[in-house]
């Protein structure tokens, strides 16, 4: 038979306090924020294919979850500053080997690998206002390290892909061979007519605006937050360097970044759609665009605020 939502919801809490029973560090986190966790990762990898699976199949399932990678992720999704510590201290290591298995050079490595960091705080907010990141998907089914080291391939794969995208051709034949051929590349882009002059003028016009908006978001800013943006993006400091300079530990230094992110994103936004008339959808269609490069246009703004 199928659970009833009153029995599922007994046998998950008594699973999450036994859950941070279990964990040698439970994060000061109680059974019932665990649960919610507990109940997204039971739909999703047992009751999906499973939905009359017994309770002592679930408790089973249950009872084989990381605990203590599990809190670790939960407190810090929470905002938990010394759970922040804690991750970055244990898993700096891990996410920058693994980032330099998938690059080319240390220089991408460490961008790479800054990030994720930024990836696992999150550069969006959920319907409750905290940044959801990637940590969110973490389920405690495998270890902590392990999935951190697939994260950072994936984000691999698709800076790869985006970047793939960009790619100019050097020379009239290697642009006729991309405009008339009829190819696709491994990640399905394929080009298949010339570039049209209206759609290129549009996209200037764009970009016009899109850094008029972006200078003053930045120019808005509160002079410690904008020193932070100038020591990443325009002096290339790491963020535990420009955390330091800050008088903040890294893990901070790349929350903050991560909160810059959205904020200007969302006094662009709202410039464009006050001052330059835009609407809602082109105005979210053409940020999510240009969106990839705000660390390009962060640092053109800057360049050009110092001339």
């Amino acid at each position: 038979m199928r659970w009833r939502k009153t029995d599922i919801n007994e046998l998950l809490r008594r699973s999450a306090a036994k859950l941070l029973a279990r964990a040698a560090n439970a994060r000061g986190l109680d059974a019932a924020v665990v649960s919610v966790r507990l109940q997204a990762t039971l739909d999703k990898y047992l009751l999906r294919d499973q939905p009359t699976a017994r309770a002592g199949e679930i408790t089973e399932f249950l009872e084989a979850l990381h605990a203590d990678d599990l809190c670790l992720a939960i407190a810090c999704e929470r905002g938990d500053e010394a759970a922040w510590r804690d991750l970055m201290a244990r898993y700096q290591t891990t996410v920058r080997s693994a980032a330099r298995s998938h690059s080319r050079s240390e220089t991408e490595a460490e961008e790479l690998t800054q990030s994720i960091w930024a990836e696992l705080h999150g550069l969006r907010t959920n319907e409750q206002g905290r940044p959801a990141g990637k940590l969110a998907y973490y389920s405690g089914r495998g270890s902590l390290g392990g999935w951190l080291r697939a994260v950072v391939g994936q984000l691999a794969v698709d800076i790869h892909r985006r970047s793939a995208r960009l790619v100019q051709p050097e020379d009239a034949t290697d642009f006729e061979r991309l405009t008339y051929e009829t190819h696709s590349s491994e990640d399905g882009f394929c080009v298949a007519a010339p570039p049209n002059p209206e759609r290129a003028l549009s996209d200037q016009e764009t970009t016009r605006d899109l850094d008029a908006a972006l200078a003053h978001a930045i120019s808005e800013l509160a002079p410690e937050d904008r020193l932070l943006i100038r020591l990443y993006y325009f002096d290339n400091l790491r963020l535990h360097e420009a955390g330091r300079v800050l008088g903040v530990h890294e893990a901070t230094a790349s929350r903050r970044l991560a909160r810059l992110h959205r904020e200007v994103r969302h006094h662009v936004e709202a410039t464009l759609i006050k001052e330059n008339g835009w609407t809602l959808p082109e105005t979210k269609r053409s940020f999510a665009e240009a969106a990839e490069h705000l660390e390009i246009d962060l640092h053109r703004v800057l360049m050009r605020s110092d001339e």
